[in-house]
């Protein structure tokens, strides 16, 4: 199902949300609103404030209060997609060159920071203590789960446990802010401010899992980067963790972290050997588990097109190709 319909109770208002990330390049120091308005029209499917957006629905729904939020969980997405390129030395994303490459590194850095300010000034404009300290510990959540994968590059001694912890920090984090602070906006119970985060954090691992199959079977036109980026970056994501569960005397990923020299020639090896393998299917079967979480209580919510909504969500989340 196009992203369109499924986005249809608040389309509306996403609209909106554009008009207020278009406010923020709108700056007196012309390089700053040039980096902010390339950084802010880099498209994207605007999956974490439609969250923010449709569990506002459930209850209370006051724009004076989401609109600025579900505004600043995109531009903290949009902050760690720029630090993320700086880190990694990214060339390309979503098929455009990313900020590091063609204004500098150290751009990229302070742009990155100004984002994070900018959503914590969005976040505080709601008045809200809880939603601006949820603000403030995701940032700091998202941070740790950074450091961490930077520390364990290239380390085969990685488990499960954790990429589902390194996964939990970096991605589903954001997810989980996305939904639980549009519950407390919106003057939802307890029980369901909890219920409506954890479908935010289960659909936000599925979400990751799904980028890590895409990163091994998805083509350079539909990620907008290079195929095997994750690998490349010595970052042992669930794909490649079944190769070494799978071949553990040998492999082309356990070559291409333990060897010096020449590491790329090993990705096209291990691109191939999990595309023709059932290690595929089976991360799916994983992803598809966290989205049967993820919706597993929804039925508790009051009965409106939203709900429908997020069960759509999470059934686009496994079927998308990019």
């Amino acid at each position: 199902m196009p992203t369109n319909k499924i986005y249809g109770p608040i389309q509306e208002d996403l609209s909106k949300v554009e008009d207020k990330l278009r406010s923020v390049s709108k700056v007196d120091f012309p390089w700053l609103a040039k980096l902010l308005g390339y950084s802010l029209k880099g498209g994207g499917k605007r999956i974490r404030p439609v969250l923010t957006l449709l569990v506002g629905k459930f209850y209370d729904y006051n724009l004076d209060y989401l609109l600025p939020m579900a505004t600043a969980v995109e531009l903290l997405h949009t902050a760690t997609l720029v630090h993320d390129d700086a880190i990694d030395k990214s060339s390309v994303r979503r098929g455009r060159p990313t900020i590091n490459s063609v204004w500098g590194e150290e751009q990229a850095v302070l742009l990155g920071d100004y984002l994070f300010a900018k959503a914590g000034e969005f976040a505080a404009s709601t008045g809200n203590l809880r939603a601006i300290r949820l603000t403030v510990q995701t940032i700091m959540t998202i941070s740790s789960g950074e450091l961490n994968q930077a520390f364990n590059a290239f380390n085969l001694k990685q488990t499960r446990d954790d990429y589902f912890q390194r996964v939990s920090s970096k991605t589903a984090s954001l997810f989980s802010m996305a939904t639980e602070s549009g519950a407390i906006l919106s003057q939802a119970p307890e029980e369901s401010i909890e219920l409506l985060k954890d479908y935010g954090h289960n659909l936000g691992v599925a979400f990751q899992i799904v980028d890590d199959i895409l990163d091994f079977i998805g083509t350079e036109e539909e990620l907008g980067k290079p195929v095997g980026s994750d690998l490349a970056q010595g970052t042992l994501t669930l794909p490649a963790m079944l190769v070494l569960e799978r071949y553990p005397e040998d492999n082309p990923v356990k070559r291409l972290f333990q060897e010096s020299g020449d590491k790329q020639k090993h990705i096209p090896l291990a691109i191939e050997l999990i595309g023709n393998s059932p290690i595929v299917q089976e991360c799916y079967n994983v992803a598809a588990d966290y989205c049967t979480k993820a919706c597993h209580n929804l039925s508790r919510l009051p009965d409106n097109p939203s709900r429908q909504a997020l069960i759509q969500l999470a059934d686009y989340i496994i079927r998308r190709k990019k």
